[in-house]
């Protein structure tokens, strides 16, 4: 839906009042825009989730953390060896003390991370000030990602090229290191 020339999107609903909610829905990797005056949003209950007392930013972080499978969970008594945070501080407060957490709690924060995000990798736009390196490390995995479909397809003339192409890259990508 698009912003008219003329001022702000009507209310989805009624059509009346200009939409002041914008609500985006995913479902089964659906998604869907939904945008709601005040009053129609408030109809349809939109804000009940808001009137909990339980909802508050840490208690969904912490929702989120309490899922993590009992088999990466770590004893509460590992600590950061820098700041001396606990996982089960994380847990409570829903940030890290200092950058080696994420090292030091990273069987824990891999999963949730990969449930909030879908990945533990970056893998949108890189600034263009990042540097030729990360670019090549991208590059170096989405061929080889292309290299595995080729083999699995069993189309090995592509695969050899893809895999030539690894070579170069990968050839270049030590040059510029040293």
């Amino acid at each position: 839906m698009s912003e008219s020339s003329t001022g702000p999107l009507s209310c989805q609903r009624c059509q009346q009042r200009p939409a002041s909610v914008h609500f985006t829905r995913i479902v089964n990797g659906e998604k869907s825009d939904r945008y709601l005056c005040e009053e129609c949003a408030r109809q349809e209950g939109a804000f009940h989730f808001m009137l909990d007392p339980q909802f508050t930013v840490h208690n969904v972080l912490g929702g989120l953390i309490g899922q993590v499978p009992e088999t990466v969970k770590l004893s509460t008594q590992v600590a950061c060896p820098r700041c001396g945070y606990t996982y089960q501080q994380f847990a409570e407060a829903g940030r890290l003390g200092c950058d080696m957490c994420y090292q030091t709690f990273r069987p824990q924060l891999e999963p949730l991370v990969r449930r909030l995000q879908g990945a533990t990798s970056h893998r949108g736009k890189i600034p263009a000030r990042a540097g030729v390196k990360l670019r090549q490390q991208q590059a170096l995995s989405e061929l080889r990602e292309r290299l595995r479909k080729a083999i699995t397809a069993e189309a090995f003339e592509e695969a050899a090229k893809l895999r030539d192409t690894i070579r170069a890259l990968e050839e270049e990508t030590a040059s510029t290191e040293s």
